[in-house]
């Protein structure tokens, strides 16, 4: 089977020639590689220009995550597509895993068993929760993978490393170009499940990420300005008035950890992206809203109502307010 793995390359990146070599590397099936310059400062990329079964893609601008990767998926014609970040090193077989669980008719996407590089044995994802107020992270990070080695059905692949066929990802029309970076994953998930295929975590397709978890104004706007967008235009309008006074309240609560940690100024300026950007908005609504076969009653099981501290600090009473989400979300469900 034929594979194209898109690799993106933004700033420094120390590990960027080992993924490409580790890609070309993988057994069970034919990969090409194609590497999306997005202002690469380090290494000189000038070691992947024709270079057998690489592609460099040079825009002259960064093109975003979500950008890039779509310009990557079109720039060749392979049955399969593989998104692959440029600090994770795919295992050998872990491609053919991946590319053999999206071959089946009802997967939509097929995601990897991400671990941590520096300790192979723990997790940094097998899959990413999604609240019901449009948050996400990293499943059961640090634990052990052993722990994780079923295949399973999930609300979320992590785009660090994820495969999808071809005809999948024309019918979603790739990643939502608008979100630059940050929860594209969640929203091309939610947007799968709500077309009728299925999210598989795929134990067996090993990848080690170098992974960083940092927190900064810029990434905390695209991060929320994102988590609206996305529950604005994939929840159906009796869904959005259902969750609206939750809605509300954590926009405040959200507002008021902004405040603390300084990064108010990037809350209020995704306020500002959302209202500038609301003819898109509402366009790219119906279009979500007019492409889907499940109602939001179908997938509500996937979506937690618990926030995860550890990702998200959230103010004093953080428990009080878990229990009350959970138990709201409860009351929603049944009215769905």
């Amino acid at each position: 089977m034929d594979v194209t793995a898109v690799v993106l390359a933004y700033g420094d990146q120390p590990y960027l020639y080992d993924v490409v070599d580790r890609a070309l590397e993988s057994t069970g099936v034919d990969v090409q590689v194609v590497v999306v310059d997005n202002g690469c400062t380090s290494p000189s990329l000038d070691g992947l220009r024709g270079r057998a079964g690489v592609t460099l893609l040079e825009p002259g601008t960064n093109t975003g995550f979500t950008g890039g990767c779509n310009l990557g998926a079109a720039a060749t014609d392979t049955e399969y597509l593989a998104f692959i970040n440029s600090d994770a090193v795919v295992e050998p077989e872990a491609l053919a895993a991946l590319v053999g669980v999206a071959a089946r008719p009802e997967v939509g996407l097929a995601s990897a068993s991400l671990r941590l590089a520096a300790t192979p044995d723990l997790l940094n994802t097998d899959g990413n929760p999604v609240h019901v107020l449009g948050l996400s992270w990293a499943g059961h990070l640090g634990e052990p993978a052993a722990s994780h080695a079923v295949e399973k059905r999930i609300p979320s692949a992590t785009g660090a490393a994820v495969a999808v066929r071809r005809d999948v990802w024309a019918s979603l029309g790739g990643f939502t170009t608008e979100f630059f970076a940050y929860l594209e994953d969640a929203d091309l998930s939610l947007r799968c499940w709500q077309q009728g295929w299925d999210v598989v975590y795929v134990p067996s397709a090993v990848v080690l990420h170098h992974y960083e978890f940092g927190r900064n104004p810029a990434k905390f706007y695209l991060l929320e300005r994102n988590r609206l967008a996305l529950v604005l235009s994939l929840y159906q309008a009796r869904t959005l008035l259902l969750l609206a006074p939750a809605l509300l309240v954590f926009e405040v609560a959200m507002c008021a950890v902004a405040a603390a940690g300084g990064w108010l100024p990037a809350k209020l300026r995704g306020y500002r992206w959302l209202l500038t950007e609301r003819r898109w908005l509402l366009g790219h609504r119906r279009a979500v809203q007019d492409a889907r076969r499940r109602s939001d009653r179908e997938l509500a099981p996937l979506l937690t109502a618990h926030f995860d501290q550890s990702v998200l600090p959230l103010p004093v009473g953080g428990a009080l307010m878990n229990g009350v989400m959970a138990a709201y979300w409860q009351l929603v469900r049944r009215l769905l």
